[in-house]
C-alpha cells in the first residue's frame, strides 16, 4: 500500500555543480512516481546543454515522470497529481522569465520589466506557499558568489536571491549544497 506523503515544501541551494540536483533526487528516490519538472528548457546546437540534460535524465529513476515546463504555478497547483514533484531548477525558471520579458535590457527594465518580472517571481512565490503536494526545489544560491560586472547580471542575482528568500520563507525546510554536502538551514519542524 503505497503511503500518502504530506505536503511539504523543500528548498535545496547550492552554486554550480555543488551537487544539489543530485540531493535533492536522493530525497525522493524511494518515492517510484515523483513529477520531475525541468525548467531548462532546450538549447538549439548546444551540445554541452544537450549532455548535461542527458546526465541528469540517466541519474533519475525510470519510474518517473520529466515535464519540460515553466508553468511552475499550474504544476504546484495540480492536486489531481498526486505525485511529489522535484523543480530543478528556480535559476533557469527566472532565467526564462527574463528573457520573456526583455528584462536584461537596461532600458524595458526600467520601464516596465523589472515589474513584470517582480509579478512572476511574486505568482511563484504564492504557489509554492499554497501548494498541496510535496514538493522539492532546487535554486542557486547567488549571494557566494563574485559580483556579476553588468547591472543586467546584477539585477539578475538581486532577484534570484529575493524569490530564493520568498520560496525559503515558504518552505518547511531549507537545504544548502556545498561540495556535495548538505547542510541544514532551516530544519523541518517536528
Amino acid at each position: 500500500m503505497a503511503t500518502h506523503l504530506v505536503p511539504s515544501r523543500t528548498l535545496l541551494l547550492g552554486g554550480a555543480r555543488s551537487g544539489k540536483s543530485t540531493r535533492a533526487e536522493q530525497l525522493l528516490a524511494d518515492r517510484p512516481d515523483v513529477l520531475y519538472v525541468a525548467t531548462g528548457g532546450t538549447r538549439d546546437g548546444d551540445a554541452e546543454w544537450a549532455q548535461r540534460v542527458a546526465l541528469h535524465r540517466e541519474r533519475r529513476p525510470a519510474s518517473w515522470r520529466t515535464a519540460e515546463t515553466r508553468d511552475l504555478e499550474a504544476v504546484l497547483a495540480d492536486t489531481a497529481d498526486p505525485a511529489p514533484v522535484l523543480i530543478d531548477c528556480l535559476a533557469l525558471w527566472l532565467t526564462a522569465v527574463m528573457d520573456e520579458c526583455d528584462a536584461w535590457d537596461d532600458a524595458v527594465w526600467a520601464d516596465g520589466g523589472e515589474a513584470a518580472v517582480q509579478r512572476r517571481c511574486d505568482a511563484l512565490a504564492r504557489a509554492w506557499a499554497t501548494t498541496g503536494r510535496y514538493a522539492v526545489a532546487v535554486s542557486n544560491e547567488v549571494g557566494m558568489g563574485v559580483v556579476p560586472a553588468t547591472a543586467a547580471g546584477r539585477r539578475f542575482r538581486d532577484t534570484l536571491g529575493r524569490l530564493n528568500m520568498a520560496v525559503a520563507d515558504a518552505s518547511e525546510r531549507v537545504l544548502l549544497v556545498v561540495a556535495g554536502q548538505v547542510l541544514t538551514v532551516k530544519p523541518a519542524a517536528g
